[in-house]
């Protein structure tokens, strides 16, 4: 599951609305939107992510935070280390390994590290 399908959900099922009658609304179908919501799809296109903002009643903060999701949900991710350091290697090529065996709490924590990092600017 992808971080903007996971809210998706979240917001459908909240508002009791199907898979059906959002795909409907989207013009897309069921199919396509339960892959999204699953994570087998890749990210939304900017056009869907403001439908569903539309659709949902969504605007600021709540409207940015899809936006963001989306931008974080491309589920086969490529990670480029060419002029990193070995350890930057490393530590990319066992994440891509194993983080399918890592516990929801060691996901957090690495995510909270990296949400440490300042921003590059």
């Amino acid at each position: 599951m992808t971080p903007f399908g996971a809210r998706l959900r979240a917001l459908r099922e909240a508002r009791g609305v199907s898979q059906a009658e959002l795909a409907r609304a989207l013009h897309v179908s069921p199919a396509y939107l339960s892959a999204l919501e699953h994570g087998h799809r890749g990210r939304p296109s900017p056009g869907l992510i403001h439908q569903v903002n539309e659709y949902f009643g969504l605007i600021w903060d709540d409207a940015e935070e899809m936006v963001r999701l989306a931008r974080l949900s491309h589920p086969r991710v490529v990670v480029d280390t060419a002029g990193l350091s070995a350890g930057a290697t490393e530590l990319a090529n066992r994440l891509a390994r194993e983080i399918r065996r890592l516990p929801p709490d060691a996901i957090a924590a690495l995510n909270a590290v990296l949400d440490a990092v300042p921003p590059e600017g």
